[in-house]
């Protein structure tokens, strides 16, 4: 029987792994190849990695680092950051990623979206929308770290990037990243109305409450998590940590 996902979120900055509060002020906390090997022992259900500084920079995917990752993890793995072509996206899967996560470049140009997955498979093909409320109401896309408006409606792009082909959609809520107090549930809410497809929801998790929230209203989804597995404590000390089996039954009763 499929079950919902929980899935650390990583955050890569200058090859470090960072955290950020509202898409800001990235505090390093470690090295990305020691956590994925801690990740590993825990026995995590997928891992998502996100270059932060490849489509602020311009720069192509860091070949190099993916590579060390892939062959450190014995999970399935999800990477974005800095994926422009059909080519880049076939070096990453050659290098051993399952899915290749697309923001601003879709966004840019959707068709992108049908040429990977008719060259690898939709299930491959994760589209990532970082979302924000406006100031009078309604969700924007945002893309450049949070930094630049699109105007784009993403519950209209969800539809389009289904129909275009997508195998999944990650929403990312600015405004709870980082702040650990809950996920934006009318977010998901509606999201989740908008597409049959897989979805993924980041950005909020304070406790493992939280995350049981989401999962007990929306059955079979992912959650992806990233301060409340990376920090410990009300100092947010830094401390690499998953749910163990038992917890995670106790979520999916």
């Amino acid at each position: 029987m499929l079950r919902p996902r929980i899935i650390p979120s990583l955050l890569i900055q200058d090859n470090g792994l960072v955290k950020t509060v509202n898409f800001k002020n990235p505090k390093y906390v470690g090295d990305p190849i020691n956590a994925v090997k801690i990740f590993n022992e825990k026995e995590v259900d997928e891992l998502a990695i996100f270059d932060i500084d490849a489509t602020v920079k311009g720069l192509d995917p860091n070949y190099s680092l993916i590579e060390r990752i892939a062959n450190q993890s014995r999970m399935p793995l999800c990477y974005g950051g800095g994926v422009k072509t059909v080519e880049q996206a076939q070096k990453i899967f050659g290098l051993g990623i399952e899915k290749i996560a697309l923001s601003s470049s879709v966004l840019q140009n959707p068709k992108l979206i049908t040429q990977i997955a008719d060259r690898v498979g939709a299930q491959s093909v994760i589209v990532v929308l970082d979302v924000k409320k406006k100031l009078l109401g309604g969700y924007e896309v945002y893309t450049h770290n949070g930094k630049k408006a699109t105007g784009i409606n993403p519950f209209k792009f969800i539809e389009d990037a289904q129909r275009l082909g997508a195998g999944e959609i990650v929403i990312n809520s600015i405004d709870q990243d980082g702040v650990m107090k809950g996920f934006d549930m009318s977010l998901i809410d509606k999201a989740r109305e908008r597409s049959s497809l897989p979805m993924t929801f980041l950005g909020g998790a304070g406790t493992v409450e939280d995350i049981k929230k989401v999962i007990e209203k929306h059955k079979i989804i992912g959650v992806a998590v990233g301060s409340l597995f990376v920090f410990k404590g009300k100092y947010k000390a830094v401390l690499i940590n998953y749910p163990n089996k038992s917890e995670k039954d106790l979520l999916f009763k």
